[in-house]
């Protein structure tokens, strides 16, 4: 039995406890949300934060997750309030959103160190590959959360969940509600 706490819950995998964090995840709690990759070749999309440090959770097993904390991009924040997600979604840095839940996560937990960082340490603290090419906004998006973290800076850019389409629509002018046949 694999004993850890999961977005601040408590829980237990009776899984064979060489199986990586990342099938637990999603196989056994439902959170799809870190993407499923091989065996670390996906480029991080399957990062979560261990502890407060982002992992690629396709190289750590369950046993290795033993009495840790774990934060996937759904214990992250159920609003989308956190300054990455706002900035994420400001900044225009999400594409396919393949690799977004790990770009956020190894974003979120370098802002939760250093709300300050250079353009070498975002380089070095997020990993993640993006086919889509996003990089320049995600570094801006980056920056830009750091300095809602030292609210320094307020963002009004992701309506919360369960907004309907046409109140989204509302809120971010970008949005367009597709026109009823």
């Amino acid at each position: 039995m694999s004993r850890m706490t999961v977005n601040d819950r408590p829980v237990e995998f009776d899984l064979d406890p060489r199986m990586p964090l990342l099938y637990a995840l999603r196989e056994a709690m439902n959170l799809t949300g870190t993407k499923a990759c091989g065996g670390g070749d996906c480029g991080g999309a399957c990062m979560v934060l261990v502890d407060g440090v982002a992992l690629r959770s396709c190289r750590i097993t369950l046993a290795e997750a033993e009495g840790r904390i774990i934060t996937t991009i759904e214990g992250l924040s159920s609003d989308r309030s956190h300054p990455v997600q706002q900035a994420m979604v400001a900044q225009g840095a999400i594409q396919c959103g393949y690799c977004t839940p790990g770009i956020v996560i190894a974003a979120a937990a370098l802002i939760q160190r250093n709300p300050a960082p250079t353009l070498e340490d975002i380089a070095g603290a997020i990993p993640n590959i993006c086919r889509c090419g996003v990089y320049p906004r995600l570094i801006r998006a980056v920056e830009q959360a750091g300095r809602v973290a030292q609210r320094q800076e307020r963002i009004s850019a992701a309506p919360a969940p369960g907004i309907s389409a046409e109140d989204a629509a509302k809120a971010v002018p970008a949005l367009r509600v597709p026109a009823a046949e």
